[in-house]
């Protein structure tokens, strides 16, 4: 038997619970149940005497004597133990004992089997949940061995499990018998899957004994060594992999070589009415080298709201210009594109480059114009939708290719904007998000990229001023907004739902919309709405109302979050605050705070919020560093479910280690992987012959996110 040997001919499984296995927990193979780790261990080595047992302990184990077992009916009648038939018995209740107390064992199923093993006079040892009922204390459906059993003292690991599998009788203590079973089959032939001299230099246990040692820890110290041997394992792959990725494609992908800086980018720079910040100017040295470097450029520029992205776009586009090529920024939605057009254009300036704007409602005359402009080269760049990956939309020297909020576009959608590069060679890639990724999350989800940060603010910019109210305070938010209306701003007011939900009693849009409208009727204020369910035009008809200052208030979904730049907005009202995500809440509220006047984002709560809804909505209040409050994001709800970040999922499922947890284990397998590398970039030295047949297995051949060529 193998790692890929099918699980049903594993010696207890069969045909049937291979099939629920598979469907339930996509195990397949003896491989797929060897690297189900337990999520969670209980620590079986303690027996509590029953006077010390209380509803509060997760789990207890107690070491008592039978003393009376009674059956009853479905009515809650007894039913005599002479005349018993098990098919009328819904309930059968235990009397247990030891030295200190009394309390009540319940079974409501398997209760044939338990009523001929639990005898009065026999000691047991029962394991489960205490619960208190009428002041009597119970455990329902314990797991009962006997006392010299060997599942007592010692670390016992728990399963994910579904209703269907525990239906089907495939309990912990099954799995815990199955997984068993599998290590005795496959470890004595389980291959090393890293190098000796990896295991000395990382002090890491060899794969056998961290494989048992996980399943059934002998202690704490011997768990410890084994999960630490798994997370380094599978996250250094991980990084070799990709790694290994950015290695060949560097080597292998030319690119338009651009020497100068140019005229153009010298003229817009001198123009600029602020100073860079030291973070924008070392990004764009970063990207400098790479347009020299004679390789094709992969960057991902992360920076968070209002840290000024859009200025190093231009002034990497120019430098693009400034050596005879064309360059291209493209942006997800029409509004973005068109806010970018007006930004970009302002910059220009001085340079006397050409910019033009191409969407989907660009005219059929505009369009000709701009297409014999793109071809002739008098066109030095284009800003615009998917629009621009049309293909009749040609260059004649594409050499950078910007793209906006990344995750919002589909890779076959990329994949034809890189082949409009000059003469078949892909352009310069710039990725930009406003999304702020964690460290651990950039290092997985676009570990071949080079990642450059704007962890700076441009001077000037005054804080946003974050409060979380309730429901009491409404009628005083409605006329804090008419104090701003008042003064000459603009509020947005985000709701979390488009339609009534009958089983949420979250304020929804409509109905919202409804109250601001009576709360702000005409012809004093204008108000707008935009939301997923509306067409293009209305949606970009009410946007743009806004934009230009002739709706006071756009009520909206979140379809607002990303990108939309209304500098005399100064109120951010995000009702059922606490049902957004943390990432999604910070970019929502850099909306506002982009003009020159004090800003606000009012979080209104509802009624019932939880306790972790409550500390994301205080961590929104106490800080604007949107990468500190996206670490924190991953920590309380794991990276699967980070709005913005992992749109496309990680490059392949973690079985042990996690990305909120393991920072330290990853930064360190990613600093060895690329130590490695450094001395074997195509590891054929024969000492790494075990990685090259790691990485060459299926999930280790990760698709490549960035250049998607």
């Amino acid at each position: 038997m193998t790692m890929d040997t099918a699980i049903q001919y594993l010696p207890g499984v069969g045909p049937k619970r291979a099939q629920l296995l598979e469907s339930e927990l996509g195990i397949s193979t003896v491989g797929n149940l060897v690297h189900l780790y337990p999520f969670r261990y209980i620590d079986r080595s303690s027996i509590v005497p029953i006077a010390q047992v209380h509803p509060d302990l997760a789990q207890v184990q107690v070491k008592a004597t039978v003393q009376k077992v009674r059956l009853f009916a479905k009515n809650g009648a007894e039913l005599p133990p002479e005349k018993l038939k098990y098919n009328a018995v819904s309930r059968m209740s235990v009397t247990v004992a030891d030295q200190s107390g009394e309390m009540e064992i319940v079974f409501f199923k398997g209760i044939k089997w338990m009523h001929a093993r639990l005898v009065p006079g026999n000691t047991f040892i029962f394991f489960g949940k205490p619960t208190v009922f009428k002041s009597w204390l119970k455990m329902v459906h314990p797991e009962v061995d006997a006392p010299d059993s060997s599942t007592s003292g010692m670390l016992t690991g728990v399963y994910t499990s579904t209703e269907k599998l525990k239906n089907a009788g495939i309990t912990g203590r099954v799995m815990l018998k199955l997984i068993g079973t599998a290590l005795e089959e496959i470890l004595p032939v389980v291959r090393e899957t890293l190098p000796d001299y990896i295991l000395k230099e990382k002090g890491l246990v060899p794969l056998t004994y961290a494989l048992r040692q996980i399943h059934f820890p002998v202690d704490q110290n011997a768990l410890a060594k084994a999960s630490y041997r798994l997370k380094f394992e599978e996250l250094f792959l991980l990084q070799l992999s990709l790694l290994k990725q950015k290695y060949i494609r560097s080597k292998s992908a030319v690119g338009l070589q651009m020497p100068l800086v140019g005229e153009a980018f010298n003229a817009c720079y001198n123009a600029l009415p602020y100073q860079l910040t030291n973070a924008q100017k070392r990004v764009i040295r970063e990207i400098r080298e790479d347009l020299k470097s004679g390789h094709q450029m992969n960057r991902l520029l992360q920076g968070d709201v209002g840290s000024g992205k859009t200025m190093v776009a231009v002034l990497s586009a120019l430098m693009a210009v400034g050596n005879g090529y064309q360059a291209c920024i493209m942006a997800p939605t029409e509004v973005l594109a068109q806010q970018h057009f007006a930004n970009v254009s302002k910059y220009l300036r001085p340079t006397g480059v050409q910019v033009r704007l191409l969407t989907g409602s660009t005219g059929v005359a505009a369009r000709r114009e701009i297409h014999a402009g793109l071809e002739d080269g008098s066109i030095g760049i284009l800003i615009g939708t998917h629009a621009l990956i049309e293909d009749n939309v040609q260059f004649k020297a594409l050499g950078l290719a910007i793209v906006d909020e990344q995750h919002r576009f589909g890779v076959e959608q990329r994949a034809r904007l890189w082949n409009k590069g000059y003469q078949g060679i892909p352009p310069h890639v710039l990725v930009m998000t406003a999304t702020p990724i964690p460290r651990t999350l950039a290092m997985t989800l676009y570990g071949d990229l080079d990642v450059s940060v704007i962890d700076e603010m441009p001077p000037g910019r005054k804080p946003i001023t974050t409060m979380c109210v309730g429901e009491n305070k409404r009628h005083a938010m409605h006329n804090f907004i008419r104090d701003e209306i008042a003064k000459g701003r603009q509020a947005f007011i985000v709701y979390p739902l488009i339609f009534e939900s009958e089983k949420m009693d979250y304020k929804n849009l409509e109905l919202g919309y409804e109250e601001i409208v009576r709360a702000f009727p005409l012809p004093q204020y204008k108000v707008a709405i935009v939301h997923g369910q509306q067409s293009t035009q209305e949606k970009d008809f009410n946007m743009s109302a806004f934009v230009a200052g002739r709706a006071n208030i756009l009520v909206s979904t979140t379809v607002i979050e990303v990108g939309v730049d209304v500098p005399n907005a100064s109120v951010m009202v995000i009702e059922s605050a606490e049902r957004f995500g943390l990432s999604q809440l910070h970019q929502l509220r850099g909306r506002v705070g982009r003009g020159a006047e004090r800003s606000y984002c009012i979080l209104m709560r509802g009624t019932k919020v939880s306790k972790e809804s409550q500390k994301r909505l205080d961590l929104l209040c106490a800080t604007e560093n949107g990468f500190e409050l996206a670490e924190e994001d991953m920590k309380m709800r794991g990276p699967g479910d980070l709005e913005g970040t992992q749109q496309s999922g990680l490059p392949i499922s973690l079985n042990i280690a996690s990305l909120a947890k393991d920072g330290l284990i990853l930064s360190d397998a990613r600093g060895y992987a690329q130590h490695i590398l450094d001395l074997d970039p195509t590891l054929s030295d024969p000492r790494n012959a075990s990685l090259a047949a790691e990485l060459r297995r299926d999930p280790y051949i990760i698709k490549d996110y960035s250049q998607i060529s």
